[in-house]
């Protein structure tokens, strides 16, 4: 079944950002069952430049993870995952045509759990011409099961001006709020930041981490200049992070940003970045989304401290 009441809506601009803004702030309770604390906390808010809107920090990626047979077995621990996001607060669910089953997993779980008007519906274009991407996209509409989409991004930079074209029209139609463009490759940062000079944008998507730092030298500062929000992926550098840290104890210091595991760790040092406004980890397991959430929470560290947690990592 789509999602036919968020697409009328966006008719109503005034009515839209103050649902979103109430949704956004929503707080989440903390699932006891997976040894979190009980209660509500508030997860942790950035704002979405171009046009003031709250959105939660923590968001869910769906590469790899999401692209599983569409089948009761294969949903039954996303299913958990994406309860618990919303749940917890988390609002933006990153995904793309390049993902195999994620669009349609993530159309059918959003579905299933009657959550769609709290869900910030981010997902990409990812191929050349003007006719391919309108079907692609309108493709990725009937798949995530939603008559509007959120956020609309030019994949890898996959034939950029035609497909910001094809995401105007859309705009236009009232089909998609934000647009935006991405990349995997640090090299491509300069590409990033020639388009983001070039065209109006709203987000920017990039690899970030707290061992893949190249963001903070210019692509972030130029994004902030410019007024674009910016996403974050690879945050865990495909679990590389996790294995650098086997065996190791936390050190006592983390305790000062109300850290108490190596994932909140990893997370609290990029949403310490003030520039930064999403973070889009990915799971398939609920134990582990609900510490992905925890990093949202609580204080985060200051520039002195960020660079004490860059030293104790770099000096593994």
């Amino acid at each position: 079944m789509v999602n036919s009441r968020r697409h009328k809506q966006i008719a109503s601009p005034s009515r839209r950002r103050s649902l979103q803004t109430v949704l956004a702030l929503l707080s989440a309770g903390i699932d006891p069952a997976l040894g979190g604390e009980t209660g509500s906390q508030a997860q942790r808010t950035r704002v979405i430049p171009s046009t003031g809107e709250s959105i939660p920090v923590m968001g869910l990626g769906s590469a790899r993870t999401f692209d599983v047979p569409p089948t009761a077995s294969g949903l039954a621990p996303l299913r958990e995952v994406t309860r618990l996001f919303v749940q917890r607060g988390g609002r933006m669910i990153d995904s793309s045509p390049m993902y195999g089953n994620a669009e349609e997993v993530v159309g059918r779980l959003v579905t299933d759990l009657h959550v769609q008007e709290k869900i910030f519906y981010a997902t990409k274009v990812w191929t050349r011409g003007e006719q391919a991407g309108m079907e692609q996209m309108n493709r990725s509409f009937e798949l995530m099961r939603t008559s509007l989409v959120d956020l609309m991004q030019v994949h890898n930079l996959s034939d950029t001006a035609t497909q910001i074209r094809n995401i105007r029209t859309l705009q236009d139609q009232g089909r998609v709020r934000y647009v935006g463009i991405t990349h995997y490759s640090t090299g491509a940062f300069g590409d990033l930041e020639a388009w983001m000079r070039k065209e109006k944008l709203d987000y920017v998507q990039f690899p970030y981490s707290i061992a893949d730092r190249a963001a903070e030298e210019r692509l972030l500062p130029a994004a902030r200049d410019l007024g674009v929000a910016t996403i974050a992926h690879r945050n865990f550098e495909n679990g590389t992070l996790f294995r650098r840290v086997k065996g190791v104890k936390l050190p006592d210091w983390a305790a000062e940003f109300d850290c108490g595991t190596w994932g909140n760790f990893f997370l609290k040092y990029l949403i310490g970045e003030p520039g930064l406004t999403n973070l889009i980890p990915a799971t398939t397991e609920p134990r582990h989304l609900a510490d992905n959430m925890n990093a949202g929470l609580g204080r985060i560290p200051n520039a002195a401290q960020r660079g004490r947690m860059v030293k104790f990592v770099e000096d593994l």
